[in-house]
């Protein structure tokens, strides 16, 4: 049970929304942009996140698109991940989708709820970033389309009245070869240790994965070190290991070195992948 009160909006436009927004926190009020609602309720319940009021998105027709064309396919932020799934446009967001919680759940978790979470995983991010994706952010100011890449560092670093709107993609991004892996310490549903997606373009490999710190990992000088082919495949993933300086988590899931340990031999399945030896 949640165990404060917060008021209920549903606005039918952008504009609405961030109107609504800005009052609310002129009468001060704390309020927050709402899709799926999966975490307010899961962590209402325990006090660690509280306001005085939910703005729902669900009801602007831009937050809910789902649209492909020749040049690119469009996601609405507040559109659920099952959904997603179901439109069959975009399969490496799919690979990374259907392995994020259980299909009940996914029918609630939303495609924004997912890339905004306070959970550390974030799994939807990472063929996004790989991607080239782009997103559209509503503000007071009106919308904005950036890469994801200029404004996911650790998280979508949105400011105070912002809410994320769409995601868009290049088709020539998607029909790129690609690989997506979760490995869990135990069961076929759970948390994972570690999540590692890659994808090559004109014989490039671009590597993210979450899972390993408190917020997924993209970084160019791990991709760098991964495609130094003067290099053995276990040198250059060695390499890329030791371009990682985030704190390595260390819990019940796993300690800080096994999950370096899954890591590197998942990187290994990765290249064998993509390089045409195929095992993962």
């Amino acid at each position: 049970m949640i165990s404060f009160d917060f008021e209920y909006y549903k606005p039918t436009s952008i504009n609405e929304a961030t109107q609504l927004f800005q009052s609310l926190v002129e009468q001060g009020k704390e309020p927050i942009y709402f899709s799926g609602g999966t975490e307010v309720i899961t962590l209402g319940r325990i006090n660690q996140i509280q306001t005085d009021a939910v703005i729902d998105i669900k009801g602007i027709p831009e937050c809910m698109i789902l649209k492909k064309d020749e040049k690119k396919v469009t996601l609405g932020a507040a559109q659920s991940l099952n959904k997603i799934h179901e439109m069959q446009f975009f399969p490496f967001l799919n690979k990374a989708i259907v392995e994020i919680a259980d299909h009940t759940a996914r029918n609630k978790i939303t495609l924004g709820g997912n890339i905004c979470a306070n959970i550390i995983y974030r799994e939807t991010v990472l063929p996004l970033l790989l991607t080239n994706s782009e997103v559209v952010i509503a503000s007071p100011n009106g919308l904005k389309q950036v890469p994801l890449q200029g404004v996911f560092h650790q998280k979508l670093n949105l400011e105070k009245g912002e809410f994320l709107v769409q995601v868009t993609t290049e088709q020539s991004e998607i029909d790129c070869p690609f690989v997506c892996v979760k490995k869990r310490r135990q069961w076929d549903v759970g948390y994972p240790l570690i999540t590692t997606a890659a994808l090559k373009k004109e014989g490039y490999i671009k590597v993210a994965f979450s899972g390993l710190s408190d917020f997924p990992i993209y970084d160019p000088m791990i991709e760098k070190s991964l495609n130094n082919k003067q290099l053995s495949k276990e040198e250059r993933v060695e390499q890329a290991l030791q371009q990682i300086f985030v704190p390595i988590l260390d819990d019940v899931n796993g300690s800080a070195e096994y999950r370096l340990f899954v890591l590197k031999n998942t990187l290994l399945d990765v290249l064998d992948e993509l390089e045409g030896v195929g095992h993962v």
